[in-house]
């Protein structure tokens, strides 16, 4: 789920991490592919960030977040904004 965070180069994402495996998600990152979009709609960049897995995350739960993701506030001017389009994770 993407919501507005306030400021054009910043939006909040709410991920549902499930762990279906048969032992802890001890530690991980958490990447987001957060794409620049101009005011006409062209995708003008993407921009990758990372930040922590909200873990541990036991073996057949689910565990969710909430990040604020921001880009720097020069790549996105006036009458643009962002959209984060990909999530990945990977854990250990």
């Amino acid at each position: 789920m993407l919501t507005d965070a306030g400021t054009r180069w910043c939006e909040r994402v709410t991920v549902t991490f499930r762990n279906t495996g048969g032992s802890p998600a001890r530690s991980g990152t958490v990447t987001f592919a957060t794409h620049v979009i101009g005011a006409l709609g062209v995708d003008w960049a993407t921009i990758e960030s990372a930040q922590p897995l909200p873990a541990p995350i036991a073996p057949g739960t689910a565990r969710t977040r909430t990040y604020t993701v921001c880009v720097d506030s020069w790549r996105v001017p006036l009458g643009m904004h962002v959209d984060t389009r990909k999530v990945t994770a990977t854990w250990k």
